[in-house]
């Protein structure tokens, strides 16, 4: 039985899709700063952390932080139809979890990038070879 409060999981390239093909949807990168800035991210990816440094406790703001990107025309409207918000992480598992936060908050639309930004680990503990947005191929950024 699924759970009302888990988000629904894409693919990379679903997740990809459904970007390009719905203006109001907006994709947010739920990792650490160093992890946004150094390892890369999605080309429109906002951040904003789920788990951050120093402490590397769940961010109490996140909620909040993320319903103000969803102001300005991006929120449910009286019909029922609401803006998508796509989480990513490095592998799916603390989008997953930020996601179930924003459900339980009240949002509805809520998706996870199932394989994340690098995909899970390979046989000799590397990242980014069996799956993940930047294997699949898709637009991504790195300062």
């Amino acid at each position: 039985m699924k759970d009302d409060h888990t988000p629904i999981g894409l693919s990379p390239q679903e997740a990809f899709d459904l970007l390009q093909h719905n203006p109001r949807a907006i994709l947010v990168d739920v990792r650490s700063t160093m992890e946004f800035l150094f390892v890369g991210h999605p080309v429109g990816a906002i951040h904003v952390s789920w788990i951050d440094e120093p402490d590397w406790t769940v961010n109490p703001h996140f909620v909040t932080e993320v319903r103000k990107l969803l102001l300005g025309g991006a929120v449910c409207e009286e019909e029922g139809e609401c803006a998508p918000v796509v989480l990513i992480c490095r592998s799916g598992k603390r989008s997953r979890e930020a996601g179930r936060a924003l459900m339980q908050s009240g949002l509805i639309k809520v998706y996870n990038v199932t394989e994340g930004f690098e995909g899970e680990l390979d046989e000799g503990h590397h990242r980014s070879t069996i799956g993940g947005w930047r294997f699949r191929g898709l637009p991504w950024e790195q300062c």
